[in-house]
């Protein structure tokens, strides 16, 4: 069930939108490693807060929270008004609390799913976002934030070690600490019969005091779609890597919906690196219906055992992947359904379900 309100203060209106839902379908989904717990775990809810007359300068003031079967997300932004032609200022608070599946779930079926490790991460985020006026084609956002990690069991409890007795962070405490700035670009450039997007992201560790996380971490994504007769043609590219002070949950987590599919979570590999390539070819079947067929293989580039923990290693994940398969694509003004079909390198077969776009 949802809820929509609207509260004028004085000449401002404050928008409200609370939705809370019981994940019915839960009982259909295959088993996972992870208990559910109590009833209240299969209940999805959301709420949203929107001022945007703080203080009578046209202050804005945005409050969303969202809770899944596992995990939840606070998020706090203020933004000031600033003439456009300068960055736009925004401070933000974010706290964060979901199982760390790609580095320490366990894999399962041949790789073809992942389940709890026993892992969840409580991660706390406060400081400052920088948006840079967009050109036609370039925009780019500069952060600073101070972040605090806190690795948890399935019960709440602080932990420092995984079931294998190995540190869960960089510090080997409970704990992590550290000051990341952030820089990150995107091109994009489109016509009527292709595009071209590009994103880079740069992180730099910043060593505010002597035990807090120093490193350098970059990661890529190159999108190129083109129109070929009838059908279209999608691939895209993701890279990255990171060098310096490093915990096992920065790792590139490799595997899954969204990188290799017919793999779970993570399931392929974690490591400091990893190159994952996608392809998908589109047909339209009717004016509301499309075929698709995909194929996507990822790397870890040999560095899982750069990794400390060796997690991936010693989870027998492969380091390396192939999916392929094929699937349909519905569109309708009710919102847009996705079905995928995908085969692993091991002759998984996994099945894909997908809803956006609902409306309301």
């Amino acid at each position: 069930m949802g809820a929509q309100k609207s509260i004028h203060a004085g000449k401002a209106k404050i928008d409200v939108n609370v939705d809370f839902t019981h994940k019915l379908c839960a009982s259909l989904m295959l088993p996972t490693l992870r208990s559910s717990g109590s009833p209240l775990s299969l209940v999805i809810a959301s709420l949203c807060i929107k001022h945007p007359n703080l203080f009578g300068g046209s202050e804005k003031l945005d409050v969303s929270w969202d809770k899944g079967l596992y995990d939840s997300n606070i998020l706090v932004t203020y933004r000031r008004p600033r003439p456009e032609w300068l960055s736009q200022q925004s401070f933000v608070i974010q706290h964060s609390l979901s199982p760390e599946i790609g580095v320490h779930g366990v894999p399962v079926d041949n790789f073809s799913r992942s389940g709890s490790g026993g892992v969840n991460l409580s991660w706390l985020s406060v400081g400052m976002d920088l948006n840079e006026p967009a050109s036609s084609k370039w925009s780019s956002t500069t952060s600073i934030k101070l972040e605090h990690v806190r690795p948890m069991n399935d019960d709440g409890r602080l932990i420092s070690r995984d079931h294998d007795g190995f540190p869960l962070t960089c510090s080997g405490n409970s704990h992590d600490s550290m000051v990341v700035l952030k820089q990150e670009s995107r091109y994009a450039k489109a016509n009527d019969r292709s595009f071209f997007q590009f994103s880079l992201q740069i992180e730099q560790g910043i060593p505010v005091l002597s035990k807090w996380l120093i490193f350098n971490r970059f990661k890529f994504v190159a999108s190129k779609g083109i129109k070929l007769g009838p059908a279209f043609l999608l691939t895209r590219l993701t890279g990255g890597s990171i060098v310096g002070d490093m915990a096992p949950y920065q790792a590139f987590a490799i595997g899954g919906l969204g990188s290799v599919r017919g793999y779970g979570e993570g399931a392929v590999g974690s490591g400091r690196s990893c190159l994952v390539a996608n392809s998908e070819l589109k047909l339209p079947l009717n004016k509301m219906l499309e075929g698709a067929i995909f194929l996507d293989c990822g790397t870890d580039l040999g560095s899982c055992h750069l990794v400390p923990g060796n997690p991936a290693l010693r989870q027998g994940k492969p380091g390396s992947g192939i999916g392929l398969g094929y699937g349909l694509r519905f569109r309708s003004q009710f919102g847009h359904f996705q079905v995928d079909y995908a085969i692993n390198a091991f002759q998984q077969r996994t099945f894909y379900f997908g809803l956006s776009n609902i409306a309301s």
